[in-house]
């Protein structure tokens, strides 16, 4: 089963990572992916840029309204993520207790990766996007 591990911080909380030494950071996420990596679990990770440099496209109305970010609530912003391949839910929140980024503002989500097996397989676009899917390595 696939996980998303969905990092998430408070506006103060990635604030406080700016007195963070960048190297230590780093030197501690590698150690982490690298235990993920000789553990067999690791599909993706990655991190996000700054949340003043995205746009949102709100779809409440028509035509869509883009606006620039940071989004209109950033109590909690997407700050990266990673996606295992294990076993079951309790062996994401076990990796996931695991991270080297923690302490007060900062939280990570975990939600299971649905895959195409679960929609309807007599579906036209579900037959394209497996179709897909099998002649990219995917499947």
């Amino acid at each position: 089963m696939k996980f998303m591990l969905i990092w998430r911080a408070t506006d103060e909380a990635f604030a406080n990572l700016a007195d963070f030494d960048f190297d230590q950071m780093i030197e501690m996420t590698g150690r982490y992916n690298q235990e993920l990596i000789r553990a067999g679990v690791l599909v993706a990770a990655e991190g996000l840029d700054d949340a003043n440099d995205g746009v949102v496209v709100d779809y409440s109305s028509e035509p869509p309204v883009v606006t620039d970010g940071p989004y209109g609530e950033t109590k909690e912003l997407f700050g990266g993520f990673y996606i295992l391949n294990v076993a079951s839910k309790e062996e994401a929140v076990e990796w996931a207790k695991r991270s080297p980024i923690k302490g007060k503002g900062f939280k990570t989500e975990i939600r299971r990766v649905t895959t195409i097996d679960e929609f309807p397989q007599d579906n036209e676009w579900i037959q394209k996007e497996r179709a897909w899917r099998e002649a990219t390595g995917q499947l």
